[in-house]
């Protein structure tokens, strides 16, 4: 059986999916599984051995541009992706439907039109697969899968799920030998799910440990410095490549970020993290573990209508923060 599974963005998002490989794979080795992705995450999903082949768009190129034609050739280019014996969206947006439906198979499935934010994009399945959408984003990846290929899997077994990202680098910018390695991760998509860097800044200053801070763009780096400039154990890495990036957050024995995709990998690479949540819900955004903690903001949170002027983060405590970080490095 051949199978494309279309999951196109973000980061945090294909990192959520990714997850259901290991339990297509368990449950019947001969499945083969190719996966539809913007050309921007291709290195995300590079180098799993349950991948078969990573199939690139470039959607985002064409709506940047602003390119029907650019838009019709990369629809051209789906159509002589497969062809599949199925084919599956986890992302349910139009986009990610529309695709779908453009790849040369006898079905295709999603979700149904109360279980996703565009529910307009339900009519392009075949098949739908009806789940709340203020569900466990994992739980929901895990039963969507379940339900196409009748498999089955117990969804406590994500709890015993194995490593999934895979990097060729070998990465080791500043890495201490002797203290142990804490991962900062200052931006996200957008401000309001950012933790003040001040208190990040103030965090470093009560913890004996070598502090690492990454940055994606200008903007972000600005933060990384201003975090460095308050204390004096802090190192802000170079620009890191998706690769290298899987590479560190599996060298470092914590990672402190918010609702964001490098945050993420660390639960993808079973390595210890701290999540903070404000205008986002935790309950739904992430897994936890032991060594996989949320700490979230006082908000009434909802999940299909994120509020973006939602500040609550900011009123998360240092201190809280500072003694789960102490448990985890234990």
């Amino acid at each position: 059986m051949k199978i494309a599974i279309v999951k196109l963005s973000a980061l945090g998002d294909i990192v959520h999916a990714m997850v259901v490989l290991q339990f297509i794979k368990k449950y019947n080795q001969e499945i083969e599984v190719d996966w539809v992705v913007e050309e921007s995450y291709k290195e995300l999903l590079e180098y799993n051995p349950d991948i078969n082949k990573v199939q690139v768009v470039n959607i985002k190129k064409a709506k940047k541009e602003k390119s029907l034609f650019f838009l019709l050739n990369q629809f051209r280019k789906v159509r002589k992706f497969g062809p599949y014996d199925l084919v599956i969206d986890m992302q349910g947006l139009i986009k990610s439907a529309a695709i779908s439906r453009l790849i040369p198979s006898p079905l295709t499935i999603g979700f149904d039109k109360s279980s996703i934010r565009e529910s307009i994009a339900s009519i392009f399945y075949n098949k739908t697969y009806k789940c709340r959408y203020d569900e466990n984003i994992i739980e929901r990846n895990l039963k969507l899968i379940k339900f196409a290929l009748g498999m089955a899997f117990n969804i406590v077994e994500i709890q015993h799920k194995l490593p999934f990202l895979y990097s060729r680098e070998n990465l080791n910018p500043n890495l201490s030998t002797i203290k142990k390695n804490i991962l900062l991760v200052p931006s996200a998509s957008f401000k309001a799910k950012c933790y003040p860097t001040i208190k990040l800044a103030e965090l470093t200053t009560k913890l004996d440990a070598n502090f690492l801070v990454i940055w994606g763009d200008s903007k972000e780096k600005l933060l990384a410095e201003k975090i460095k400039s308050k204390a004096w154990n802090v190192s802000v890495c170079e620009k890191l490549t998706i690769d290298s990036l899987k590479s560190l957050v599996s060298k470092v024995d914590l990672v402190i970020g918010p609702d964001t995709g490098p945050t993420h990998m660390a639960w993808a690479l079973n390595v210890p993290s701290i999540t903070l949540f404000g205008p986002t819900p935790g309950y739904r955004n992430s897994y936890i573990t032991k060594i996989n903690r949320n700490i979230e903001s006082k908000s009434s949170v909802n999940p299909l209508k994120i509020d973006k002027n939602d500040l609550s983060i900011k009123d998360i405590d240092v201190q809280e923060i500072l003694q789960i970080s102490k448990e985890l490095l234990d």
